[in-house]
């Protein structure tokens, strides 16, 4: 009978064996279980990650929630959602749906999910401050921004280094897909292309096209033929061009193929008086005067919607000029380095002496007016928050939706400016709705989207990929730290 193993050493080992090859969940690099959470779409989360993940299950059910899904579709009252490996899997009523018995179940009766936002003027810079990328990102998937397209770069090694590092896991924040320096002509900061020739300007582009760059923006003095020059040299290396335009009109620009302009009616120097080819001169009258509906205007907009053009609208960043409107909010005070927060003082001191100006609160509605027509008659709008004075990154993203809803869209038509545009433009179909299939990027808002436009800001937790952060713990880690010297 020596071979003959004792009931109680199997009882041992039966009971030991869940626990053998386990890691240590607070001393080990890598992480498969945290509180018996599994994670469902990566191996390897770093620690400075996991500090902040709330969710983080192989399957999710989401239950009794309203749906603003990204396409322009109305709200869904009552959905029945799940989530699988990172994808959505299955969406529909209470009934339709049948919940996986492994799922983790959310009961969001009464909240509000939308799709993440993509940001489509999403800088990780800002003046005096070159690179303000490791805050930002924060800021951003904070506020519910899961992807975001830089529009222009002031460090743009670093931003490739940021972008691969939150897609290897090691660090938190929206993907990003970053751009080369901004090009410009005579005039344009040291931090800027400013093309010697033909040669140069290819050369430069080659450089960054060739550490994985897509996008480039060019600016304000850019010169006519210069731009010719970029978006052939972009077209054939599969890449896109984007413009602050001045210099150059949005027809003329239109017409040679850029792929997207950006501020819409604020940048539009079509309608300058006595302007120069070639030169970002005229006057500006038009932003007093222009009527909207103007067949002039709708003449331009008709030509760049024919031509796939995409617009992208930065309302925040402009009511930031805007005296009466000019407010920071108390997270925004918080999250601001002393540095920021005084220039914002200072800037609120002389704002409060010119409190009753009313020129560029009318231009304000003149801009949402443009870009509402251009969307009403089929362009694509995007949205992104361009920061800078006292706009944050994210923050001012969300300021966009409440501004969007002020110009007159509905809900689903500003959530969509802001989500599913922006992934076409981006031509990323597997993000920007909540439809089977696509990957899991979402945000529950604490209330009802439809009724409270301020709902936006209250985010309680930001999925991307299927993992769900909590924005409370990235906040409190950031306090004082925007644009900190």
């Amino acid at each position: 009978m020596k071979d003959t193993i004792p009931i109680s050493f199997l009882v041992l080992i039966l009971i030991l064996v869940p626990f053998l090859g386990c890691n240590n969940v607070h001393g080990s690099k890598s992480h498969h279980y945290r509180n018996s959470q599994v994670s469902s779409t990566r191996d390897i989360y770093s620690d400075s990650i996991l500090k902040y993940i709330k969710y983080n299950y192989p399957t999710l059910a989401l239950m009794h929630v309203n749906v603003v899904d990204g396409t322009g579709a109305v709200l869904k009252e009552d959905q029945t959602i799940v989530i699988k490996h990172g994808l959505f899997e299955a969406i529909g009523g209470p009934t339709e749906i049948k919940v996986p018995r492994n799922a983790k179940i959310l009961d969001l009766k009464g909240k509000t999910i939308i799709p993440g936002i993509v940001g489509m003027h999403n800088h990780l810079h800002i003046p005096r401050f070159p690179d303000v990328g490791d805050v930002a990102a924060k800021l951003y998937l904070a506020s519910g921004v899961t992807t975001i397209q830089t529009c222009g770069a002031a460090s743009p090694n670093n931003e490739i280094a940021l972008s691969n590092t939150i897609e290897k896991g090691m660090q938190i924040g929206p993907d990003i897909i970053p751009s080369a320096p901004f090009i410009t002509g005579k005039g344009g900061n040291p931090n800027m292309i400013i093309p010697r020739n033909e040669k140069h300007l290819r050369d430069t582009m080659q450089h960054y096209i060739n550490q994985g760059i897509k996008w480039f923006k060019v600016y304000r003095n850019t010169n006519p033929d210069d731009l010719k020059v970029i978006i052939d040299e972009a077209h054939k290396n599969n890449c896109k061009v984007r413009g602050h335009l001045c210099s150059i009109t949005f027809e003329e620009a239109t017409k040679w193929g850029i792929d997207g302009i950006e501020h819409g009616l604020n940048s539009t120097s079509d309608f300058r008086t006595d302007k120069t080819y070639g030169i970002c001169n005229g006057g500006r009258e038009y932003m007093d005067e222009l009527i909207i509906e103007n067949p002039k205007v709708k003449a331009l907009q008709q030509l760049i919607i024919d031509n796939d053009v995409f617009l992208t609208s930065t309302l925040s960043i402009y009511e930031a000029s805007i005296p009466n409107r000019a407010y920071a909010d108390e997270r925004t005070l918080k999250a601001m380095s002393p540095f920021l927060l005084n220039e914002y003082k200072e800037r609120r001191d002389n704002f409060d002496k010119s409190i009753k100006d009313t020129i560029r609160n009318n231009r304000l509605k003149r801009i949402m007016q443009f870009e509402y027509q251009y969307y009403k008659m089929g362009g694509l709008l995007c949205a992104g928050v361009d920061a800078g004075r006292y706009v944050l990154p994210g923050f001012g993203d969300q300021r966009n939706y409440e501004l969007l809803i002020e110009a007159g869209f509905s809900t689903p038509e500003a959530i969509q400016i802001m989500t599913g545009n922006g992934a076409k433009a981006l031509e990323r179909s597997n993000i920007g709705t909540i439809q089977e299939g696509k990957r899991a990027n979402f945000v529950i808002l604490n209330g009802s989207l439809e009724k409270d436009p301020t709902i936006i800001e209250k985010v309680e937790t930001v999925f991307k990929n299927g993992v769900g952060y909590d924005p409370d713990s990235i906040l409190e880690t950031i306090e004082g730290q925007f644009a900190k010297e």
